[in-house]
């Protein structure tokens, strides 16, 4: 037996010891934060460990019922939502829930409440299972304002006030991606010993990307400056090499090959879908939060994507992120096409 190894094993910096350790920095910190995240943390161990077994535990299929978005459930959603509220319920430490398979916001028994309002999607590209594609659950964390009975207002914020967001994506290892507003750390799982290790520390987005992501089955339906985007990517006029595609169709999959090889992501509003596909409070927020935290930009071809304030709890939006120069350049084409109209 390796007694060395053992011992350096133990010095591994873990999320717990991660999130203790922010903990610290904040004397007045009660550790309500902290109690949370581990629940998140837990929750995804749980959905990881469904995720890896789907084919053998009968989880693959059709549940039968459709989501409130219209897409017919897969029994792996079922139970990851299912999961994901009993962890928030039971840490004592939430009061309204918003997921993206139930039609209404879960408010929280009084015994069980606390402060914080967690926004997620509990299983994102869930139509990618059967392929084996990584698939993901991506959540953001607001605060009460005040000390009142909670009502929809406290999560229809602007994703400027989250506190914290993140996703866990399950692929060839199951990666943690998380940001508490000081940046944005990942963490992967060793199956070994059930925990979650820093392994990229301090992610920052490249500030230019040699990438571009996107369906491109949509462009007869694109606007302009989108159109416009992607020919410039194809066929630069600069002299400059073109952009390689690379487009997975799972949200969180393809966000995170942004997040760490840089480049852009890009889900126009067209004439099929004028409001955009994706969901403002548990996609398009997490998502531009961690963007911003790690030096990058998500712009909504009229505005900085945390500055939207979203009127209902599914909302959509469009959403350009990724590294700072690309989306400088769709912002440009934009403001050209504003300047015409």
């Amino acid at each position: 037996m390796d007694h060395a190894a053992d011992a350096h094993r133990t010095d591994l910096m873990t999320i717990t010891r991660f999130v203790l350790n922010e903990q610290s920095k904040h004397p007045e910190s009660r550790g309500d934060f902290t109690i949370l995240l581990n629940h998140i943390v837990l929750g995804c161990k749980f959905v990881c460990s469904a995720v890896n077994k789907a084919g053998l535990a009968k989880l693959i299929g059709l549940a039968g019922e459709t989501n409130v978005q219209g897409e017919e459930q897969k029994k792996l959603d079922v139970l990851s939502n299912e999961v994901f509220v009993k962890a928030l319920v039971s840490s004592g430490r939430t009061c309204i829930l918003v997921s993206e398979e139930d039609e209404e916001a879960t408010f929280v028994d009084p015994s069980k409440r606390g402060r914080y309002c967690v926004v997620f999607d509990p299983l994102d590209g869930s139509s990618n299972i059967d392929c084996g594609v990584s698939i993901g659950t991506i959540f953001g964390i607001y605060m009460m304002k005040d000390n009142h009975e909670p009502t929809l207002d406290d999560v229809l914020q602007p994703g400027k006030q989250m506190l914290a967001a993140g996703y866990c994506m399950y692929g060839s290892s199951c990666t943690l991606v998380l940001s508490t507003g000081e940046g944005v750390n990942g963490f992967t799982l060793d199956p070994s010993l059930g925990e979650f290790i820093l392994t990229h520390p301090g992610i920052k987005i490249p500030k230019k990307g040699k990438i571009y992501s996107v369906n491109e089955g949509n462009a007869k339906n694109w606007d302009g400056p989108t159109a416009k985007y992607v020919e410039k990517c194809k066929f630069p006029k600069d002299g400059s090499s073109s952009k390689s595609l690379r487009y997975i169709g799972s949200m969180v999959a393809d966000v995170h090959r942004t997040l760490l090889y840089g480049g852009i992501f890009l889900y126009p509003a067209d004439k099929k879908s004028p409001s955009g596909k994706l969901r403002v409070l548990y996609e398009v927020f997490p998502m531009s939060f961690l963007m911003e935290q790690a030096g990058g930009q998500a712009f909504t071809g009229k505005q900085r994507a945390l500055d939207l304030v979203p009127t209902k709890i599914h909302e959509r939006s469009p959403i350009f992120l990724g590294s700072f120069d690309d989306v400088e350049d769709i912002k440009a084409l934009y403001a050209a096409e504003g300047k015409k109209e």
